[in-house]
């Protein structure tokens, strides 16, 4: 039995994006050395015909595009589907936000899963018309796709109010363990091992960037905050209200993408605080938690299957600031919450285990043949 696999969804491989391109780029070279063929679709700037390569045994597909942001993607997932259904071999998916143009496999009888990713739909940063296109394509996955995975178990109930839950499984996102870090990398920040915490996460509402900055911003920390991301005050009135309510010992060094200075950042702060309201099993929350962080974290049902007991959590801006005030200075509690990251984070978010769960589940839906 042959074993084919296309992964449509990402901006390709190698990672340079996001979660689902580092999970695509690992799956694909975990398969690869089982002895799976592996298509990966990768958009390109620019305009002509569909080309291929290969990069590590890895049949890249390049699909160009010649416009930028959301309209480009949804160009270049059209384009891919429509190429991809008629390959050999069943589809990965990853995330819905074009998952109308999927009914065309659905039609060719080609098998397709969905990751479902998180609650997009739900985003305070989407206007009307995006939140309704997203939520018909939450639908359309759920309709179109031969089962769906889900990376938390609250995704999962909530794509059970959509679908019967035996077409569902739940495999979390995964990461590296990191065990060491070079501490050189945050010279440049003017940073020093244990006297900052950093949050790393897009600047959007609903990440409780504000909520963070202005609860450790309410009194002096003899400490500091870093805060990723491509901060636009000039442009954005949010990123405008975060930047005024930073006090000095706020920092905002930009979106950085260097993984050594990022490992660092993580391996290296007193916490790792993560806002996120929305989502399911956030792959920079697992990271921080493989590079054995302490966590303080929001309050929600997605954080708090993630980290368990072992992270600190905030409801509310009061409630944070009170988490500042008696934790900064705790080095005790701190040695049990990063011990309790590495516990959590070995028990269920390896990449080895998360991949094998994926291989598991693929290997199910290949034709008997």
């Amino acid at each position: 039995m042959e074993r084919k696999l296309i992964i449509l969804g990402t901006r390709g491989v190698p990672a340079t994006h996001g979660g689902f391109e580092t999970f695509a780029e690992r799956f694909s070279l975990y398969l690869v050395a089982k002895g799976w063929r592996v298509s990966v679709y990768c958009q390109e700037v620019g305009q002509g015909a569909i080309t291929e390569s290969e990069w590590h045994g890895i049949r890249r597909v390049h699909v160009p595009v010649n416009r930028d942001g959301a309209i480009g993607t949804i160009i270049f997932d059209w384009k891919s589907i429509r190429h991809a259904r008629r390959e050999p071999g069943i589809c990965l998916t990853l995330g819905y936000n074009t998952a109308l143009f999927n009914l065309w496999q659905r039609i060719s009888g080609q098998t397709n899963l969905f990751n479902m990713d998180g609650l997009e739909w739900q985003r305070d940063k989407w206007s009307p018309f995006a939140r309704a296109w997203l939520w018909l394509n939450e639908r359309a996955g759920c309709w179109f796709g031969h089962h769906l995975i889900a990376d938390h178990p609250a995704i999962k109930e909530h794509l059970a109010t959509r679908v019967d839950e035996q077409k569902i499984t739940m495999i979390p996102y995964g990461a590296d363990e990191l065990n060491y870090a070079d501490s050189e990398e945050l010279t440049r920040l003017g940073l020093t091992p244990g006297e900052f915490s950093v949050v790393i996460a897009r600047p959007e509402p609903e990440n409780s960037i504000l909520e963070i900055v202005r609860a450790f911003s309410a009194r002096e920390r003899h400490h500091r905050l870093v805060v990723l991301g491509q901060f636009e005050p000039d442009l954005n009135p949010f990123h405008r209200r975060v930047m005024a309510a930073a006090s000095k010992e706020v920092l905002f060094p930009g979106a950085i993408y260097e993984a050594a200075v990022v490992r660092a950042l993580r391996f290296h702060c007193r916490f790792y605080l993560h806002g996120h309201r929305v989502g399911g099993t956030n792959p920079s929350l697992v990271e921080a938690m493989g590079a054995g962080s302490a966590v303080i974290a929001h309050d929600n049902p997605f954080n708090r299957w993630v980290v368990r007991d072992g992270a600190a959590y905030f409801p509310d801006e009061e409630t944070c600031c009170a988490l500042f005030d008696n934790l900064l200075e705790d080095e005790q509690t701190r040695v049990k919450m990063k011990a309790a990251s590495r516990r959590r984070f070995q028990s269920h978010f390896t990449w080895p285990k998360v991949l094998a769960e994926y291989e598991a589940l693929l290997t199910h839906w290949l034709p008997a043949k």
